[in-house]
């Protein structure tokens, strides 16, 4: 299943295969929880790739809390610079085995509980800044504010449309390593539910292929994404056996 926005950095559509393999080995929130309370490189590495990720669902959830475009860039980095502390995690437990869950009530506690207390971080200023694309963070606020749900439920949404992004970039890249970035680009449809009236033959002939040969080629692509899919979330859990029902989870916040 495909269900994602067309917004994407330059740097992640040029991210080679080796470069994803390399990253999803050291992004694991399983890393991070095993670091404990001494920090390593690798947890150090996960957890800011996972924010890096994951940074847009939490823009959205405090602008749908009413704050304008500056003040929820300003905290947004201002969680992000307390939250990526290394004494951050301390006392963390295994129950909280969800990073989804763990960084919504972060936020949750930063804003009600610490916002008042800190001062404002400035972009450009000395603290800690991940590299987040404010430039079309509007502009994606407003097309996800299409639908008036809940903040909690449309955070969810939000979430689930930045990993199905990480999905499709590692997808890509991979073809792309393989010589078949132009077949990725044209079989990338026949990922999103609702395409099986594309005609086939067509797209065959643009490939040079018969049309058997390309159902075998959607069935293999497909089947690499599910797999893509369910590593991704896999990241971001501790418990393996939890990945089914993180993903129906998920994909219930597109449940009118």
């Amino acid at each position: 299943m495909v269900i994602a926005r067309s917004a994407m950095t330059s740097k992640e559509s040029n991210l080679s295969a080796a470069s994803w393999n390399d990253i999803f080995g050291t992004t694991h929130w399983s890393v991070v929880l095993a670091a404990g309370r001494s920090a390593t490189p690798e947890a150090d590495h996960a957890l800011e790739e996972l924010c890096r990720t994951y940074w847009f669902p939490l823009y959205a959830y405090i602008r749908r809390r009413g704050h304008g475009k500056e003040d929820a860039e300003d905290l947004t980095q201002a969680f992000f610079a307390r939250f990526l502390q290394k004494n951050y995690l301390t006392g963390l437990s295994a129950e909280r085995g969800r990073f989804r869950a763990f960084l919504l009530a972060s936020l949750k506690h930063f804003l009600a509980n610490e916002w008042d207390k800190s001062h404002r971080q400035k972009r450009g200023g000395q603290a800690l800044h991940l590299p987040l694309d404010w430039q079309t963070a509007d502009s994606q606020f407003q097309l996800a504010t299409a639908t008036h749900t809940s903040p909690d439920l449309a955070f969810d949404r939000e979430w689930a449309l930045a990993l199905l992004e990480r999905v499709v970039s590692r997808l890509r890249a991979e073809c792309m390593s393989e010589g078949r970035e132009q077949q990725f680009e044209l079989l990338k449809p026949f990922l999103t539910p609702g395409t099986e009236d594309w005609r086939y033959a067509d797209v065959a002939g643009l490939l040079g292929q018969d049309e058997t040969a390309l159902r075998a080629a959607v069935h293999r692509l497909r089947k690499r994404y599910r797999r893509l899919l369910h590593d991704e979330i896999a990241q971001t859990l501790t418990d393996p056996a939890q990945v089914e029902e993180e993903l129906q989870s998920l994909f219930a916040a597109f449940i009118p």
